[in-house]
C-alpha cells in the first residue's frame, strides 16, 4: 500500500464513520442487485462485455482519460473492462446514475496501484 499523504493525516475534516461507509456499501449493493435482476449475476465485478457496454456508458472526457491510460500505461483490453467495472462501482457508491470522469480517474489510479504493488 502507498503511504498516506500528510494532508490526509492532518486534515480537520472528520473521517466517514464505519456505519456510514457500511450504509453506502449496502445501498450500492442493492442498486447492483436491482440492475442485474434479470441476469444471473449480482454485482458489477461479474459483468460480461455485453453488460459492460449496457451499464458503463461514459462521456467524451472519460473516454479521453481511458485512452490516455491505455496508451501511456500500456493497459490491456481486460484492464479497460476492469476500469469500467470499478468506475461503475464508484458511481454506485456515490449514488450516481452515470459514471463521471472522477470515477474513471479514480479507477485508473487503483489499476495503476495494482500494477505497481502486485506486479
Amino acid at each position: 500500500m502507498p503511504a498516506v499523504k500528510f494532508k490526509e493525516l492532518a486534515s480537520d475534516t472528520p473521517a466517514e464513520s464505519s456505519p456510514e461507509i457500511r450504509e453506502r456499501v449496502v445501498r450500492a449493493r442493492r442498486v447492483q442487485l436491482e440492475r442485474f435482476s434479470g441476469e444471473r449475476i449480482f454485482c458489477n465485478a461479474q459483468m460480461s462485455p455485453r453488460l459492460i457496454r449496457a451499464h458503463c456508458a461514459i462521456d467524451a472526457e472519460s473516454k479521453g482519460l481511458l485512452e490516455n491510460a491505455i496508451t501511456r500505461l500500456g493497459l490491456s483490453a481486460r484492464a479497460y473492462d476492469r476500469i469500467l467495472k470499478v468506475s461503475r462501482t464508484l458511481a454506485d457508491l456515490e449514488g450516481k446514475v452515470s459514471i463521471e470522469p472522477g470515477h474513471v480517474s479514480e479507477a485508473i489510479q487503483y489499476r495503476t496501484l495494482d500494477r505497481n504493488f502486485w506486479a
